[in-house]
């Protein structure tokens, strides 16, 4: 069934009727004067700001007589087709809504948009977006939201510049969501876009997912990632750290380098492994002495080498603490939904359906371990067919093209 279909915002006008009908889970529904069945679906967000081609509009009337014939193709389907697990899983209770976590726990995935995280950025991107009008449109939407002229930075440096925490995110942000309309623009980009149903992305990548799979606005999207990038900036100026992947050692051997580093260091220098990117790929984060200690041992681990990562401190451990906080606050007061296709968190490598939910997990994300490599083995063990990497570089295909050399996964950049 169509992702969009199994919307999990399904809103119940208040008399209703629970009973088992076509399987086993209880399915409530509102029966109106006129004997159909109603159900309140949200429109999908459009990254542009213009009514997306793909919509449901703000209600479907079901009748138990009828099928449903959509204009994008999904036709002859009827209610018996209908899986009553997934529609039971929200309801108004008083002025709140009640969102079952577990909607998207059983997804099965076939068509996937991977988004990448920092260090992902080069000069000189953007520069293909500006040729597509909705994709070039966001730029302009973002300079207004920062407040400076983030395209300038994207195509013309400086590449200090651009590289910067506060910089890189928001355009690395702007850039992949950019690139959705770039695939959009080209023949057959619609298809391919409405068949996508599953999204994740590495680190940061994860807050372009939940855009695209309408948790929240393009705006409010990139106003959450400018605070992000700040809020991380700014705990890594308070404390002296760093990162360094290590390369070809499986996680077990990367996990007894970082015990030994430590058994070197005072507790404000431990290290611990922050990125579960690959099989002989790991990133790990810590103070700048338990760092340099990871390096100098690293060859008696037989590591075939290590490079120290070109940014700000020690992402995904408690030395971003600080920003924890700040992050709370700001998705506090932000307008989150329940995504209309599974979003899989890099904290627990799962799909989260409540809105309250996602917001205590993207506050967690700074803080935690990146579980990238659970995350693409499990597309992979589920089914996974055709992915797509939108955005600026390389990097996740590379990544998954060393889990599976066979992968179908194509980059899409702006």
């Amino acid at each position: 069934m169509h992702a969009l279909f199994h919307h999990p915002l399904i809103r119940f006008a208040p008399a209703v009727s629970c009973r088992r009908s076509l399987s086993s889970a209880p399915i409530c529904i509102f029966t109106n004067t006129m004997s159909s069945t109603s159900l309140v679906l949200p429109s999908p967000i459009s990254l542009n700001g213009q009514q997306p081609q793909l919509a449901l509009g703000n209600s479907v009337s079901l009748r138990s007589s009828k099928t449903l014939g959509f204009k994008n193709g999904i036709r002859g389907f009827s209610l018996k087709n209908l899986d009553a697990s997934k529609v039971f899983m929200s309801a108004a209770v008083g002025s709140q809504t009640v969102v079952n976590d577990a909607l998207y726990h059983d997804y099965k995935p076939s068509c996937a948009f991977l988004f990448p995280g920092q260090g992902a950025q080069a000069v000189g991107m953007g520069a293909e977006a500006q040729k597509v009008p909705a994709a070039a449109e966001l730029y302009k939407k973002a300079n207004e939201i920062l407040g400076f002229d983030l395209l300038d930075i994207c195509l013309n440096g400086p590449k200090e510049k651009l590289d910067s925490t506060v910089l890189s995110q928001p355009a690395i942000y702007v850039t992949s969501l950019a690139a959705i309309e770039v695939l959009r623009a080209r023949d057959g980009g619609q298809q391919i876009i409405d068949s996508v149903d599953v999204t994740c992305g590495l680190s940061l990548g994860e807050y372009t997912a939940l855009a695209f799979a309408g948790a929240f606005s393009f705006e409010d999207g990139l106003k959450l990632v400018k605070l992000r990038g700040e809020a991380m900036q700014d705990a890594a100026d308070a404390a002296q750290s760093a990162m360094v992947s290590i390369i070809g050692l499986d996680s077990e051997k990367v996990q007894k380098l970082c015990d030994a580093a430590n058994e070197e260091v005072d507790e404000a220098n431990k290290v611990q492994i922050a990125n579960f990117l690959c099989p002989g790929n790991y990133a790990v984060s810590g103070g700048v002495k338990g760092v340099e200690a990871v390096e100098a041992k690293a060859k008696s681990f037989k590591a075939r080498m290590t490079v120290r990562l070109a940014v700000a401190g020690a992402f995904h451990t408690s030395f971003m603490e600080p920003a924890v906080s700040r992050l709370e606050a700001a998705l506090a007061a932000t307008e989150i939904k329940t995504p209309r296709i599974p979003v899989i968190s890099n904290v627990d490598a799962e799909p989260h359906a409540d809105p309250e939910t996602i917001k205590k997990i993207l506050a967690r994300q700074v803080t935690s371990p990146v579980q990238w490599e659970a995350t693409v083995k499990t597309l992979l063990t589920k089914g996974l067919k055709k992915s797509y990497e939108l955005g600026p570089g390389k990097v996740i295909a590379g990544i998954v093209k060393r889990m599976d050399k066979g992968a179908d996964l194509e980059n899409i950049s702006a």
